[in-house]
C-alpha cells in the first residue's frame, strides 16, 4: 500500500539488522526501538502513540519470550506485529445494523476528506450484500454538492434523496429528518447522510453536525478522514469526537504517496475503531478494516487473505471449474486466457494484488515498472484473432501473425511474446489446477509451496547429505565455494529474516487459493 511504502521500507531495514544475531543484547534491543521510534515519527504518527509503543515493544523485547526464543529476530519481528495491531485497534469492527429499519449512517469530516465519494463507495457495498440503501444530500453549503452526490449515486446504482438544491440554500437538519422518514415509507433499509464539511474544525460545523446527530439518532456515526492529512490527524479527530462523538472512523485516499501516520494514531487517540479503508478512486476501491491484516502489509508480510477474498469476489465458480476441467484435458485456448484476464481486471490493480504478496516489499522498483496497459494491449492481440486462430495458436504463421500485428496496433514481436507468454500461462495454470507447484519464469518455484520432503531429498545427495557442497580437491576453492553456496541458500523471504517459508500462505490460504482453481 502506498501510504505505509516509506515506513514499510524503513522497518524492514530496522529488522534486516537483526537476521544475523544469535541473541539480542540490552544494546541491540534499544538500537531496534530507537530506530523503530524514529520510523514512527518521520510517518507522522503522533508523538504520545510512538511513545507507548515502543515502551511496550521494549518491554516484550527484552522479557523472557525473546531470550527463551530459538530465533530473537523473528520473535520481535512478531512482537512489532503484535502492537501495530494493537494500535490499529486490535479486533476488526463491522457496520452495526438496527434491529428496526431502517438503519441510519451519518458521516462527518472535513471538506475534501472524501465524504461524497465514500457515501457512494459504502453504497454500491451495501447494495451488493442485498441492502436497499439510501443516500440523503445533507451538504448544502458546497457548491455542487448535491449534483456531486446525484453523480456519484448514479455510478452506484443507488437511490438520493434531494429535496433541495444546495449552494447554501436549505435547512440540513430537515433534510436529514426527512431522509429518514421517506426511508421509512420507501422501505429503504440503509440511509447514508452525507453531511457538510468545512476547511477546518469551526463551532458552525460542530453545531451543524451535532443539531443533525441530535434529529436523527443515527445508529453509525462514520469519521471519514484524509489519511494523507498528517500530524493534524489526530487533532482534528478530537475535536470531531468531543463535538460529535463518532462510532467509528474511515480512512480515505490510502493509495496515495503521504507517510500514513493519520492510520496509525486516530484509532488509538480517540479510542474508536477503523471501520473501512477507502484505497483508490474507483467505487469498488473499499474495503472492510482488518488491523491484523493492515499491520501485516505495513511489515511486508503480505495480505493473502484479502487477495483470496477479491479473487473469490471476481471470479465465477461455475467459469473456474469449466477452466479447470480444460486445464486438465489440455483445452485451455486464448477464449479462455482472454475471459480469465478480462476476470482479473475486475479485481482491480495489478500492482495492487501483486502488492498483498508477503516479500513484495523488496521488489518495489519491479512493481513500479508493471505497466498496467499491458493486460489491455494482450487483449487487443486476442480480440484481432479469428474464432479459429484463438482456439488453437498453432496454425498461426507469419502471413497471420503480421494481420493480427495490424489489428490490433502492435508488433509481429508483440504477437509471438504473447503466444510464447500464453503457453507458459496454460502451464502453470495446468500445474496448479492438478496440485502442484507452479514455476514461475525468472521467479522459480513459488515459496511455500513446495511439495513437503522435496528439499530434504535433494539434501541427501552425497555423502552424509552434502549433496550441494563443493567436492573440490584444492581445501582453499573448496571453503570459497562452499561460502558462496551457503550465501546463495540463505532465507529470501522478507527483510525481517523470516526466510523464505516465514511469509508464505498457510495451508489453509493454499486451500482457498486451489479452490480458485475448482479443484476441492
Amino acid at each position: 500500500m502506498a501510504t505505509f511504502g516509506t515506513l514499510s521500507d524503513r522497518l524492514t531495514d530496522t529488522f534486516r539488522n537483526l537476521r544475523t544475531k544469535g541473541k539480542l543484547t540490552a544494546a541491540d534491543v534499544d538500537g531496534t526501538v530507537r530506530e523503530i521510534r524514529r520510523a514512527l515519527l518521520d510517518a507522522d504518527v503522533a508523538l504520545a502513540v510512538v511513545k507507548d509503543f515502543t515502551a511496550k515493544v521494549r518491554e516484550r523485547a527484552l522479557g523472557d519470550e525473546v531470550n527463551k526464543a530459538l530465533n530473537p529476530a523473528q520473535q520481535v519481528v512478531q512482537i512489532v506485529n503484535e502492537e501495530l495491531v494493537q494500535i490499529l485497534g486490535g479486533e476488526q469492527r463491522r457496520l452495526q445494523f438496527a434491529k428496526t429499519a431502517p438503519t441510519v449512517i451519518m458521516l462527518a469530516g472535513l471538506q475534501g476528506s472524501g465524504k461524497t465519494t465514500f457515501a457512494g463507495k459504502l453504497a454500491k457495498q451495501l447494495e451488493s450484500e442485498g441492502h436497499t440503501p439510501l443516500l440523503v444530500a445533507a451538504d448544502l453549503q458546497r457548491p455542487n454538492a448535491v449534483n456531486q452526490l446525484q453523480v456519484v449515486a448514479e455510478q452506484a446504482g443507488a437511490t438520493v434523496y434531494a429535496p433541495e438544491p444546495g449552494n447554501g440554500v436549505g435547512d440540513p437538519v430537515k433534510v436529514s429528518r426527512d431522509g429518514v422518514e421517506h426511508a421509512r415509507r420507501q422501505q429503504h433499509d440503509v440511509v447514508i447522510i452525507d453531511t457538510a464539511g468545512r476547511l477546518g474544525v469551526d463551532a458552525e460545523l460542530m453545531k451543524q453536525a451535532a443539531d443533525i446527530r441530535t434529529a436523527v439518532n443515527p445508529d453509525e456515526v462514520l469519521f471519514v478522514i484524509d489519511a494523507m492529512i498528517g500530524q493534524d490527524a489526530v487533532n482534528t479527530a478530537k475535536a470531531f469526537q468531543e463535538g460529535v462523538d463518532f462510532t467509528g472512523v474511515v480512512l480515505s485516499k490510502l493509495d496515495g504517496d503521504a507517510r500514513g501516520g493519520a492510520a496509525l494514531s486516530v484509532a488509538s487517540v480517540t479510542g474508536r475503531p477503523i471501520i473501512f479503508a477507502s484505497t483508490g478512486e474507483r467505487l469498488e476501491d473499499l474495503e472492510p478494516f482488518h488491523p491484523d491484516r493492515m499491520a501485516s502489509r505495513i511489515l511486508d508480510l503480505g495480505d493473502i487473505l484479502t487477495l483470496i477474498e477479491q479473487a473469490q469476489q471476481a471470479f465465477d465458480e461455475e467459469e473456474a471449474r469449466k477452466v479447470a476441467e480444460k486445464l486438465a484435458n489440455e483445452a485451455f485456448t486464448l477464449e479462455d486466457f482472454l475471459e480469465q484476464l478480462q476476470q482479473m481486471k475486475k479485481m482491480g490493480s495489478m500492482k495492487k494484488m501483486l502488492g498483498m504478496l508477503p516479500g513484495m516489499g523488496q521488489m518495489k522498483q519491479q512493481l513500479e515498472d508493471f505497466d498496467e496497459r499491458e493486460i489491455d494491449r494482450t487483449e487487443a492481440i486476442i480480440r484481432s484473432m479469428t474464432p479459429v486462430e484463438r482456439r488453437n495458436p498453432k496454425i498461426l504463421n507469419g502471413s497471420r501473425r503480421l494481420r493480427i500485428a495490424r489489428g490490433s496496433g502492435m508488433t509481429v514481436t508483440d504477437v509471438n511474446q504473447l503466444v510464447q507468454r500464453f503457453e507458459q500461462a496454460a502451464k502453470m495454470m495446468k500445474t496448479v489446477a492438478r496440485g502442484g507447484t507452479p514455476n514461475i519464469p525468472g521467479m522459480g518455484p513459488v515459496p511455500g509451496m513446495g511439495k513437503p520432503g522435496a528439499s530434504s531429498k535433494r539434501g541427501k545427495k552425497g555423502k552424509g547429505g552434502g549433496g550441494n557442497r563443493s567436492r573440490s580437491g584444492n581445501p582453499a576453492k573448496r571453503a570459497a565455494e562452499n561460502a558462496g553456496l551457503a550465501a546463495s541458500s540463505a532465507p529470501t523471504g522478507s527483510g525481517f529474516g523470516l526466510g523464505g517459508g516465514g511469509a508464505a500462505p498457510s495451508e489453509a490460504d493454499l486451500a482457498e487459493i486451489q479452490k480458485l482453481f475448482g479443484k476441492g
